[in-house]
C-alpha cells in the first residue's frame, strides 16, 4: 500500500475512518500527520524561494528592457559588454537615493530601520554577484536584442532569452548558471 505523504490526503483518509478523531500524541496518526506537516512546509518555502529569485530575474530583464528601449538607446542595434556593465551598475544603484535618505533620516544611537537594512543587504548581495558575474540577458547578440525589445514581461518566454554573466571589469565571465 502506498505511503500518503501530502496533509490533505492524510487528513481525508483520516476523516472517513470513523467518528473516532483523537489522535495520540505518542501514536502512528500523529506521527504520520507531524510529518505531512513538516513536509508541506518544506515545500512552501521552497515554492516561496522559486518565486522569490523568478520575480528578482523578471526585474533584471525589465530593468534592461527599459534602458535598451530609451530614447537614448532606441537606434543601436547591439551594445558592447562595457555598456552592459554600466547598465548593470545602474541597476545595482537604483535605490542608493532612498537609501541615503533613509540613513540621513536617522537618529543617532538609533538602530536602522528594516528597509534600510533590506536595501543595503540587497545592494551588498548584488555587489558581490556583479564582481563574480551578474546574471544579465546578452546585449551582444542582434537576435537576442530583437526579442528583449519586443519582450511582453512573461515568464514564460523568460527561457527563450539568452543570458550571460559580466563581471565587475566589463568581461563576460563562463558558466556559473544559476
Amino acid at each position: 500500500m502506498p505511503v500518503t505523504k501530502s496533509l490533505s490526503k492524510l487528513q481525508r483518509n483520516f476523516s472517513k475512518k470513523g467518528k473516532n478523531t483523537t489522535v495520540h500524541p505518542k501514536g502512528r496518526k500523529y506521527e504520520k500527520l507531524v510529518r505531512a506537516t513538516m513536509r508541506e512546509d518544506k515545500i512552501a518555502v521552497k515554492k516561496r524561494l522559486h518565486q522569490d529569485k523568478k520575480i528578482h530575474e523578471l526585474s533584471r530583464v525589465k530593468f534592461m528592457q527599459d534602458v535598451v528601449n530609451s530614447k537614448t538607446f532606441k537606434e543601436q542595434p547591439i551594445f558592447d559588454h562595457a555598456h552592459t556593465r554600466e547598465f548593470i551598475q545602474s541597476f545595482i544603484e537604483r535605490d542608493d537615493a532612498e537609501l541615503n535618505e533613509l540613513k540621513t533620516k536617522r537618529r543617532s544611537n538609533r538602530p536602522p530601520s528594516n528597509r534600510q537594512v533590506s536595501l543595503q543587504h540587497r545592494r551588498d548581495q548584488e555587489l558581490r554577484e556583479f564582481s563574480a558575474g551578474f546574471l544579465c540577458p546578452d546585449l551582444s547578440d542582434a537576435k537576442n536584442m530583437e526579442f528583449l525589445r519586443n519582450w511582453n514581461g512573461t515568464f514564460g518566454l523568460l527561457n527563450i532569452l539568452r543570458l550571460i554573466r559580466i563581471d565587475d571589469k566589463g568581461e563576460q565571465v563562463l558558466g556559473g548558471n544559476e
